[in-house]
């Protein structure tokens, strides 16, 4: 049975209390999603960026740029990964950056930090706190770039030619590796053990969540997240995307110094958000297609993990069964119209509903101000579809 606060009612229950009312979110579409994160934007100072301009316009990152225009023309993923940095739509990649810098400027100076100064701070926020945002972004792009190499065992001409898809491989390693040594050195020189520990912990989570994803994903189609149930799914999925964010809005805290209640509460915003925007992803192929459209989706999203634990495996076996063409491939549409004729989709959105109202309750904990506003707005903007 799921919990009556995962009831879509809940979606509202603590949006009212925001001091700046929510109505933009009122229609569905990207549009929503940008402006909320371009209003966010005004308030920390600055555009942020999925990195540091120092890592940017470096002569090693040139260099990968260059050998990386070798890729065009195949079907590479990093290329794909690559576009994204530059046309990044949907403003998702500067999200956990961003959102930490809406915290440290939330949560303001703390009156236990004798050593740190009012005046350092730049726009409400320390130095400190602006450079653990961008090892933030610096991190998550790495684990990006390294989660686009190629299984060569699939490679099939149309994907191009061998050697190119070889080169990729080994482009989205060395260019990973990169960013992750330059997050790694900044890390270092915030000269906080506790922050260190935090984030390098946050990197342990990131493997173990990926590599369970991975191995949890066998080669037949109908075996796709097999003894995968509501609670593991939302273990895994905290581990390979919310640990990053939870444990780098707790450690913006902490280079505050502020206490432990603060750090908590951030923790817990930086969690909940994280898997409320998750679950936002993975609902979009199943609240957004139409007929006729070509249709795509994840069998480990939300919504299929869902449908499947509640019909049971018998069932969903028979399902798989009716929605294979005559060339034993799956007919993707048929089988998201079986997705959304029971519950499943309908869990996923309530639970949604849930991520969001506890992020706004975590949030809401801090002084009232236009960044708490901004951090509201983009806890309730996960649930618009």
């Amino acid at each position: 049975m799921l919990p009556a606060t995962w009831s879509r009612l809940s979606c509202r229950a603590l949006s009212s209390r925001g001091q700046r009312t929510l109505s933009l979110f009122s229609s569905s579409g990207p549009s929503n999603w940008n402006k909320v994160v371009s209003d966010a934007e005004k308030i920390v100072g600055y555009p942020t960026s999925f990195m540091s301009l120092r890592c940017l316009l470096s002569d090693e990152l040139s260099n990968v740029a260059m050998h990386v225009r070798k890729l065009v023309g195949t079907q590479h993923p990093l290329l794909n990964t690559a576009r994204g940095f530059v046309y990044d739509s949907k403003n998702n990649l500067q999200m956990r950056g961003l959102v930490v810098l809406l915290l440290s400027k939330a949560a303001g100076p703390s009156r236990a930090a004798s050593d740190l100064l009012p005046q350092d701070m730049v726009s409400g926020i320390y130095p400190s706190q602006r450079n653990l945002a961008e090892i933030t972004e610096l991190i998550h792009t790495a684990f990006l770039v390294h989660r686009g190499i190629v299984n060569l065992k699939e490679w099939t001409v149309s994907d191009g030619p061998l050697k190119d898809m070889q080169f990729g491989n080994k482009m989205a390693v060395l260019s990973g590796d990169f960013l992750l040594a330059n997050a790694c050195t900044g890390l270092a020189e915030l000269n906080n053990t506790k922050v260190v520990e935090l984030i390098s912990s946050a990197i342990g989570d990131l493997v173990q969540g990926i590599y369970s994803e991975n191995s949890s994903h066998p080669e037949q189609e109908n075996s796709l997240t097999d003894g995968v149930d509501m609670s593991s799914w939302e273990e895994q999925t905290f581990l390979s995307h919310g640990a990053l964010l939870a444990k780098s809005c707790q450690a913006a805290m902490e280079l505050a110094q502020h206490d432990k209640e603060s750090q908590r509460l951030a923790y817990k915003y930086g969690k909940h958000l994280s898997l409320g925007h998750k679950l936002n992803s993975d609902l979009q192929p199943f609240v957004k297609s139409s007929v006729g459209e070509p249709v795509s989706f994840s069998f480990s999203a939300a919504p299929v993990v869902f449908h499947r634990q509640i019909v049971g495996q018998e069932r969903w076996n028979q399902q798989l069964q009716q929605v294979q063409t005559q060339r034993h491939h799956l007919d993707y549409s048929k089988l998201l119209a079986a997705v959304k004729s029971e519950k499943g989709v309908s869990t996923a959105v309530d639970l949604c509903c849930y991520h969001s109202n506890k992020a706004l309750e975590a949030i809401q904990a801090f002084p009232s101000s236009e960044a708490r506003s901004a951090l509201e707005n983009i806890a309730s903007a996960v649930t618009k579809f």
